[in-house]
């Protein structure tokens, strides 16, 4: 069955727990697609050796690497996120700020057609307890800010996903819940994010949208397809 995106994918944030479901869901589909990476061991390790060739290394805090990463590419799915719980690692500016609108910027440049980020539930609100974190949230809502100018222009597409609070679970397991606002708060798992961010490739309800999704209930319903959830947006 021929998949409904037809194009080649660049994950960014490919060894992260949502990215590697990215990954495992564009498998599922049928689906072209390239990682941008820092390690490419890592990402052999996590998602196994047939992605060898598929890897392309680098940081989304160089511009020249972030060139790179995006030419001969159709759409980007960017699961990028600051560790800040690691007093060593890069601050939320210049990971989910400045790493969000260095990647989009190169990526419009490049001529990548669609653009779809996965952010945070929560982004509009300055005093949630989170952005006691070097202002995390704020900084999330900086990055969608400029994905929305570069790609809501005639010719361009982009979706932005904010997921509720994230458990390592797959898709399918539950009824889900999109909203826009940012009023509502919840859990998800990991997977549902996934397979909504892929199925925003092509779905005509998440073009040009931002949206916040979490699940709707803890009852495990028997599901193949999440994409009637995007029909209320």
């Amino acid at each position: 069955m021929k998949p409904p995106f037809n194009g080649t994918v660049l994950v960014a944030g490919a060894t992260g727990r949502t990215g590697q479901l990215v990954v495992r869901r564009l498998q599922a589909h049928g689906i072209d697609f390239r990682l941008f990476v820092q390690s490419g061991q890592k990402a052999i390790e996590l998602l196994g050796p047939e992605i060898v060739d598929k890897l392309v290394i680098g940081s989304v805090l160089s511009d020249q690497e972030v060139e790179a990463a995006v030419r001969n590419i159709d759409a980007v799915i960017c699961a990028i996120g600051g560790n800040v719980m690691n007093p060593d690692a890069p601050p939320p500016s210049a990971i989910d700020r400045d790493g969000v609108i260095r990647l989009a910027t190169a990526a419009k440049a490049a001529g990548v057609e669609t653009f779809v980020l996965i952010s945070s539930l929560g982004v509009t609100h300055p005093e949630h307890p989170l952005n006691k974190y070097g202002r995390v949230l704020d900084m999330k809502l900086a990055g969608e800010d400029a994905v929305r100018k570069l790609y809501g222009e005639a010719g361009f597409r982009y979706t932005i996903l904010r997921p509720g609070g994230l458990l390592n679970g797959p898709a399918f397991r539950h009824e889900l819940r999109f909203d826009t606002g940012d009023k509502i708060s919840g859990l998800i798992d990991r997977g549902d994010v996934a397979e909504a961010a892929v199925i925003s490739l092509w779905h005509p309800k998440a073009k040009n949208k931002t949206f916040e999704l979490i699940k709707a209930g803890d009852e495990e319903v028997t599901q193949t397809s999440l994409e009637g959830f995007f029909e209320g947006l």
